[in-house]
């Protein structure tokens, strides 16, 4: 267990306090730490991504459950840390890589992305926040072995990957997560969980993928379906019909249940699947 003593005698190895610029804000609650760990249900032998390790307090956690871990820091003076404190004892289950964990805005760290290979592994992390939404849509669109995520996060980020149709928060990502997996809400964390306080509300969220849905035949249909859904959403409040004539420059055969007087923020996680699928036939597919 880190406490927050000890996460201020790792801050002084590593030369620095905590640094705003890269959402440094550490959970000193032990007991969050276990509750995130004990959702995600990680194993002896799984395969863990864990971007911004930090100091290490949920990365002993997954190393003490066994797992293997690849750690992603931007922090160079902190991942020098985490080799030193526990490449000796771990070292044979820890892959550190330093750098960001995105590559552009849609792809993971090269790096990353060769450290874990072809297995199956699940995200286990407390995502700096500026990266939590990029990071995730990512690895659920275009990282099929991805089998779930479990992180903590802004709050106003878990309400909008758990929105359902009518709601402001609904949008582009609530539908992609929930098409792609089931989506929940592990619990909500109090500012004062954390070392430094952060300014905004904090929350666990559990993303387990639907098993179906790996390994299927068009891979690249969940990146075009995330972008053709971002531009219906862009319209949110007007109807379908003419928001998709110009998608597509003419008329969709609609899905049933949805017709051209709808809107897009009205409709199910199903039916907003339904019309994107509509939009790319429309559009010819793509192989």
């Amino acid at each position: 267990m880190q406490s927050l003593t000890r996460i201020k005698e790792l801050l002084e190895m590593a030369g620095h306090g905590p640094k705003k610029a890269l959402g440094q804000n550490f959970l000193i609650d032990q007991n969050l730490i276990n509750k995130l760990l004990d959702a995600s249900g990680v194993q002896e032998g799984d395969l863990v991504l864990e971007i911004g390790p930090g100091t290490g307090a949920l990365t002993v956690g997954l190393l003490e459950r066994g797992c293997r871990v690849v750690a992603c820091e931007l922090d160079t003076d902190l991942a020098r840390v985490l080799r030193e404190t526990l490449g000796e004892e771990f070292g044979d289950r820890l892959t550190i890589v330093e750098g960001d964990c995105l590559a552009g805005k849609k792809a993971l760290n090269a790096e990353v992305v060769e450290a874990l290979g072809d297995e199956v592994f699940c995200m286990v992390a407390n995502l700096p926040y500026h990266a939590a939404t990029p990071v995730m849509m990512t690895l659920m669109t275009r990282h099929a072995r991805c089998s779930g995520m479990f992180v903590t996060i802004q709050k106003e980020v878990v309400e909008r990957f758990s929105a359902g149709s009518g709601s402001k928060a609904y949008g582009s990502i609530s539908v992609v997560a929930q098409c792609l997996g089931e989506v929940k809400m592990i619990t909500k964390l109090k500012p004062g969980c954390f070392w430094p306080s952060p300014g905004v509300e904090s929350a666990m969220m559990g993303w387990r993928r639907d098993v179906d849905l790996v390994g299927g035949s068009d891979p690249q249909w969940w990146v075009r379906m995330s972008e053709i859904s971002q531009l219906l959403f862009q319209s949110r409040r007007k109807k379908l019909g003419g928001v998709v004539k110009k998608i597509v420059g003419g008329e969709i055969e609609w899905p049933e249940g949805v017709c051209g007087d709808d809107r897009i923020d009205g409709l199910s996680v199903d039916l907003v699947h339904g019309v994107c699928r509509a939009v790319e036939d429309a559009n010819g597919g793509r192989e």
